[in-house]
């Protein structure tokens, strides 16, 4: 039997035009909150919550008006949302390498989804950043960067790991089943544990609980990572049954339900934050790893990216433009939207300059994007973006973007599951102009074209990983 005392019941929960008036009427959507300028009395908390597999425009703020988020809309009216927030990669292991790293996935050495093999040990992660300054850290969920003794949690300097291994489980009975023969994956600093029958965010939001009373005197960084909204889809009964009076259509209802049901983890996580009374103590960032999937497990969709071309796996914007979050209280802006572009690496020194940290690797791509956060007219930190996937001898499937402009190489189109299009050699759009990414503009802008592919040649040149 599932523990219910963490959670709260979706007729609690506010609708979305409720939440936003209500929200509106205390105040918190205003534009920029008042900054708080003193100096934090001890270093901030930091929560890092990594989605799985959630589509570019699925949070109701972005554009999602059929989906109930109360708790991730609550957290964006306290913080700042982004607009154009790209993930390192449109699939799982990469884009978490990016996150933790924050360097691209190519030169952090997982190009694609990994195995018992993952994550380099001499890789400098995030955790092991915080772990330096005095920070206890935790891993909460879905790890997929490797399980031997080079790239397990604890050897990427996790103080605590609880979750799997593998890219997906059963939330029940905490099984991999992707290939046969199906193995049971749930683990407790590198012990294998029993949780059978148990749903498996409850049992994140209790073991990050109980992280939080355990150090709630000193700094803490725990990074969590859901297993939803990825396949397969377990919402709570309760859920489908709010989307089946809605009259969602299938799959929708089916990932929906997933959703709102990892949205109300999500409140039951920072309730518990609150009940500790850290809630102006702790930098709490909400991203997607990658678009949502198309993937015949997951019904061939159910997630949405809106006017974007694309899905998981494919580099145009549905598989790498994510909804984005950052919150914390008094101490950047409340309420605001960024639209100017950040990318998923950006968060280990943008985490370093809030937290008063030093990088213990200058060597990498990420930027800090506290200065735009903070201020509206402040320029994006990036003059390119760079995604691969793919074998590094190979040349794989990439991307590049510079200003406006987009240059992809052997883009796949994921959009229709089941009718997967690769569209080969070079691929040039104008996001300004074309969000969607539906007109190839290489043979009427060949001098764009020539300007990216030489940007594309020269990252990749020493794009290599180097250690």
């Amino acid at each position: 039997m599932r523990d219910s005392k963490i959670l709260r019941k979706p007729t609690t929960l506010l609708s979305r035009r409720q939440f936003l008036s209500s929200a509106a009427t205390a105040g918190l959507l205003c534009t920029i909150a008042p900054m708080v300028s003193a100096a934090p009395s001890r270093k901030p908390n930091v929560i890092l919550i990594y989605t799985d597999d959630q589509g570019s425009v699925d949070l109701p703020s972005v554009g999602s008006s059929d989906l109930y988020m109360a708790n991730v809309e609550a957290l964006a009216a306290k913080g700042t949302r982004f607009t154009q927030f790209y993930a390192p990669s449109p699939v799982c292991s990469p884009s978490r390498a990016g996150a933790l790293t924050g360097r691209y996935p190519l030169r952090a050495g997982v190009p694609n989804n990994v195995g018992e093999k993952g994550l380099p040990g001499a890789q400098v992660t995030l955790a092991e950043t915080l772990k330096a300054a005095g920070y206890a850290t935790a891993h909460i969920g879905k790890w997929h960067l490797g399980a031997d003794s080079e790239s397990n949690p604890n050897a990427q300097g996790f103080d605590y790991s609880f979750g799997h291994m593998s890219g997906c489980i059963d939330s029940y009975s905490h099984f991999f089943y992707w290939s046969g023969p199906n193995r049971h994956d749930l683990y407790r600093n590198g012990k294998e544990i029993f949780e059978n029958g148990r749903f498996f965010m409850d049992l994140m939001v209790e073991e990050a609980g109980q992280f939080m009373e355990a150090h709630r005197d000193e700094p803490f960084f725990i990074y969590f990572a859901p297993n939803a909204p990825h396949y397969p889809y377990q919402g709570e009964p309760e859920w489908q049954d709010v989307y089946a009076k809605a009259g969602a259509s299938y799959p929708r209802n089916l990932y929906a339900s997933f959703l709102s049901t990892l949205d109300e983890r999500i409140g039951a996580l920072l309730a518990k934050v609150d009940a500790l009374g850290l809630r102006n103590d702790t930098i709490v960032i909400y991203q997607a790893d990658n678009g949502h999937s198309t993937e015949e497990r997951a019904h061939f969709g159910g997630g949405s990216a809106g006017p974007y071309r694309g899905a998981k796996f494919s580099l145009f914007e549905g598989g790498i433009r994510v909804p984005a979050v950052i919150s914390w209280p008094g101490r950047i802006p409340e309420g605001s939207v960024r639209r100017q572009v950040a990318h998923g690496c950006d968060w280990l020194p943008t985490i370093a300059e809030l937290c008063g940290v030093p990088l213990l690797s200058n060597d990498i791509d990420g930027r800090s994007l506290v200065k735009m956060i903070r201020a509206d007219q402040e320029p994006t930190p990036h003059d390119e973006l760079h995604w691969f996937v793919g074998e590094a001898k190979s040349g794989g499937r990439w991307a590049v973007r510079k200003g406006d402009w987009k240059l992809l190489c052997d883009a796949l189109d994921t959009s229709d599951g089941k009718h997967v299009v690769q569209v080969d050699g070079l691929f040039l759009a104008n996001l300004a102009d074309d969000p969607g990414e539906r007109t190839n503009l290489a043979e009427s802008h060949p001098e764009k074209l020539q300007e990216l592919l030489q940007a594309h040649d020269a990252w990749y040149a020493t794009a290599r990983p180097t250690v």
